[in-house]
């Protein structure tokens, strides 16, 4: 089998995840997806680099992140510090949820990303 460049898997891997996404990916994904959060608009599962973005606005280059249990121990914690440091090198803005926010709390979710997007708040939710 010939060695797929990274890109490449990239959107194959990228494609795959937008028919496979969590309860809280499509929670979020319905309610901000044809720019239904104040007219922004949102990509699901961006391949940026060797990374693959769950939710993006490339307008207003920030990233949104949903982590799962997977992402509490201390290894998965580190290797999502680095990724966001990538992303933040290439220009992007990130934050993260919890799904447990979205499931629970999605207005207040929408409205944090739409504070960021606007450019008013950095901070984590």
């Amino acid at each position: 089998m010939p060695h797929e460049p990274v890109h490449q898997f990239n959107r194959s891997n990228a494609k795959r995840m937008r028919s496979e996404m969590t309860d809280a990916e499509l929670k979020l994904w319905n309610a901000i997806r044809a720019k239904r959060l104040m007219g922004l608009k949102f990509r699901r599962q961006l391949p940026i680099g060797p990374f693959i973005a769950d939710f993006a606005c490339p307008s207003a280059r920030v990233i949104v992140e949903l982590d799962g249990w997977q992402h509490a121990d201390d290894h998965a914690a580190a290797k999502d510090v680095n990724r966001t440091e990538f992303l933040v090198t290439q220009g992007w803005r990130v934050i993260r949820f919890w799904n447990h926010d979205v499931l629970q709390d999605l207005e207040n979710v929408c409205q944090h990303i739409w504070i960021v997007c606007e450019g008013r708040s950095f901070e984590k939710y």
